[in-house]
């Protein structure tokens, strides 16, 4: 009896912890400090290099969008910026998240600052966390100018009335949710001349390595960095993202520069037009006609940043067809 009440009294006390530990995570959490104060002066100058980067380099109008995915790699085709393109189970997410409205009809009442905090922190203007689809871990590295473009272009977007759900996480994400966000930790954007820092700077700013990585619970496992194999579930099956380290065998090690820039640009000719994908088709997530529009210069130096990565020996088999019942 005396070893029963000793146990009881050890379980009442880990029940105690775990109880204190989810009102601290649920009340105390998120602490990346108060938005700043900051008035951004829309120039000419930001909003353009804005411009380029949300729909070029951090594409955060593929997301905030409305993709059609009857089409090769979905390219937006209404609702600029008014989100709700819905990242859920089905694909593989814990829980259902939905891309928010980053034009005026939403934003209008946020703060420069807010706006801020939520973009390089995963902080929002009501103090709540952002799940990670939305890439504020990378974001945070980046150079508070181009964050600074970026607030510029999105505020003077046209306002489209939309309105987006809660987005609802599963149990226990919707507790540890709260631990995600974190401290920007911002840097300098490198001189183009340095093209190997340059280039690790832009694969920063476009997440190459969130998808062409392996990843486990939502985070790139260490040692499979740009190696390929991130699942993509759809409706038809799984695409799996390819390796883009220069392995002879199993990356893009015979790849010239020329044929790195080529790729990306066959899909921003003036004529192209993105085909109609097949009922049954497994599409593909990468943003082709987005990425596209990236320029050359910045193409080449993510070719220069690749070519110091370690090549991973990985063959990726790229789709995986969903087996009829």
């Amino acid at each position: 009896m005396k070893a029963i009440k000793i146990i009881g009294k050890i379980l009442a006390g880990l029940v105690v912890i775990v109880l204190a530990g989810i009102i601290y995570v649920k009340t105390a959490l998120p602490d990346t400090g108060a938005a700043p104060e900051i008035k951004i002066e829309r120039t000419a100058a930001r909003v353009a290099r804005g411009e380029y980067l949300a729909n070029h380099v951090t594409v955060c109008m593929d997301c905030h969008s409305t993709r059609d995915w009857s089409r090769y790699a979905g390219p937006p085709s209404g609702g600029f910026g008014a989100g709700g393109e819905a990242f859920t189970q089905d694909m593989g997410f814990p829980g259902k998240f939905y891309a928010p409205n980053i034009t005026p009809y939403t934003l209008a009442g946020w703060t420069d600052g807010e706006i801020f905090r939520a973009v390089t922190t995963g902080v929002n203007k009501e103090g709540k966390a952002l799940f990670p689809v939305m890439a504020y871990h990378r974001f945070g590295q980046l150079d508070q100018e181009d964050i600074y473009s970026v607030i510029a272009y999105i505020r003077q977007l046209p306002a489209v009335k939309k309105d987006i759900p809660e987005s609802e996480p599963d149990f226990p994400v919707n507790i540890l949710i709260n631990t995600m966000p974190k401290q920007a930790s911002l840097t300098k954007r490198p001189s183009e001349a340095d093209q190997v820092a340059y280039g690790k700077y832009l694969i920063t700013a476009t997440g190459c390595v969130d998808c062409h990585s392996k990843t486990e619970k939502g985070s790139v496992i260490p040692g499979t960095e740009f190696g390929g194999g991130m699942e993509f579930a759809g409706p038809n099956g799984i695409m799996r993202s390819p390796n883009i380290t220069m392995h002879k065998q199993t990356g893009i090690g015979n790849w010239t520069k020329e044929a790195f820039l080529a790729r990306f640009k066959a899909f921003v000719d003036s004529n192209y037009v993105s085909p109609k994908m097949a009922a049954d088709a497994i599409n593909t997530p990468m943003p082709w006609t987005m990425y596209a529009g990236m320029k050359e210069g910045d193409l080449n130096a993510i070719y220069a940043y690749l070519n110091t990565v370690k090549p991973i020996d990985n063959l990726v088999v790229r789709m995986e067809k969903k087996v009829a019942n």
